[in-house]
């Protein structure tokens, strides 16, 4: 949006019958609450009313939001050139005390004291304003995660086989295991809560030289390999078949097709039986121990526990449910939807995205994620996104050219 000093120039405001705001002739602003769902009407703000806007910013925002708007502070946004509207209905709520965002700055507290006609001038002053330019260093190098958990994952497949499918007796695959299992399963032999004898040094040792981002691309790598999702390359000796009734103790967890129903249970379908067999073993005496496993596993004898291991070690294994994931690219597609062509909003109230502060955009996706920030609509896209995701989305924006926008007013047909 581009703003004159010299003329009249309009933007829309959230107006409706008991909520909004509506600048008359003389500027007086009657201040009332917002309401969700409010529509939205031009309103009207002149060059003095920009100059107005303008003083109360530099008295008021320009310490956090830099000169002109242009912020030079980790974690505080750009408002040059942003959508006049969404600054409004931001600074209204600031006031109101029911920012989505639950944050309460000092700084932001001043909003208290401004008039309805203040928030307006103030909004209509920074969205007038040419916005900032991108960032000229290097835009951050997008990391596939698959690609990286491939790599990190290289000196797993000499005891675990090429694509996590197990070829060693008592050496478990890795394959069709959901990533938060895997995940906390290398912590724990990190972090000392898996025991470590002699067969698994070197695996420890390997974990140890992985981030806690390696691991969770090693742990997406592996339980993405669907094309090479079979059964342990390994013997079976089978065992007695199982009954239906023998079977739902593990059953309520691990499926009985051997398929977990929660991320923090592994899946057994075509798992390695000798390992399955140990584990059960070190469960019962106390090698390992878990609050769940252990009491059922010192209820089974030898035999139980064989033909346990057998049956799971039999059944085949299926795809993890979650999705491969999406390139910043193929996010700012979904996103655009919302926030305009490039992150360049033409919907009043609706953020531009281009050109914003990078830190600034990772930590606001991360709050919405967290639930520190409200809104229905960020909540359900911001759940699925990965720490990758966030980096990829907000460098993506970041360096995007951002533009003014002009709303334009016509007359009814």
């Amino acid at each position: 949006m581009a703003f004159h000093h010299q003329a009249p120039r309009i933007f829309a405001a959230a107006v409706g019958l008991s909520a909004g705001l509506a600048l008359a002739s003389t500027g007086a602003v009657a201040q009332t609450a917002l309401k969700p769902g409010a529509e939205l009407r031009p309103l009207y703000a002149t060059g003095s009313d920009v100059a107005d806007g303008k003083e109360l910013a530099d008295l008021s925002c320009a310490k956090c939001h830099g000169a002109n708007g242009v912020s030079t502070t980790n974690g505080v946004p750009n408002l040059a050139g942003q959508r006049p509207s969404y600054l409004y209905l931001e600074l209204k709520a600031y006031q109101l005390g029911d920012h989505p965002g639950g944050d309460d700055p000092h700084s932001m507290r001043l909003m208290k004291f401004f008039s309805d006609d203040a928030l307006a001038k103030v909004a209509a002053y920074y969205a007038s304003l040419d916005p900032a330019s991108p960032p000229d260093t290097p835009a951050p190098k997008y990391l596939d995660p698959v690609a990286a958990g491939k790599a990190a994952a290289e000196p797993c497949a000499k005891c675990h086989g090429d694509n996590g499918v197990s070829g060693k007796a008592g050496v478990p695959s890795l394959v069709g295991l959901h990533p938060k299992y895997l995940v906390d399963t290398m912590k724990g032999y990190k972090e000392g809560d898996r025991p470590v004898d002699a067969k698994n040094e070197d695996m420890k040792k390997a974990l140890d030289a992985l981030s806690d981002e390696d691991l969770q691309h090693v742990a997406l790598y592996y339980a993405l390999q669907t094309e090479n999702l079979t059964r342990a390359q390994t013997p079976n000796d089978g065992g007695t078949p199982v009954t239906k009734d023998a079977l739902a103790t593990c059953a309520k967890c691990h499926g009985e097709t051997g398929v977990s129903t929660t991320a923090i249970t592994p899946s057994l379908a075509g798992q390695d039986a000798t390992y399955m067999l140990n584990a059960l073993h070190a469960y019962k005496d106390g090698t390992r121990d878990d609050d769940t496993m252990s009491p059922r596993a010192k209820k089974l004898d030898d035999v139980e526990m064989k033909n346990f291991a057998a049956y799971f070690a039999a059944l085949d294994p299926k795809p993890v449910n979650i999705a491969k994931p999406l390139s910043p690219d193929e996010w700012a597609e979904k996103c655009d939807r919302c926030h305009g062509v490039n992150g360049n909003s033409a919907r009043p109230e609706v953020p531009a995205l281009a050109g914003q502060r990078l830190d600034y955009l990772e930590a606001v996706l991360g709050k919405y994620q967290s639930g520190a920030r409200k809104s229905p609509e960020m909540a359900a896209m911001s759940s699925i996104l990965s720490q990758d995701d966030i980096k990829g989305i907000a460098a993506h924006y970041a360096y995007q050219k951002p533009r003014g926008a002009v709303f334009v007013i016509v007359p009814n047909k």
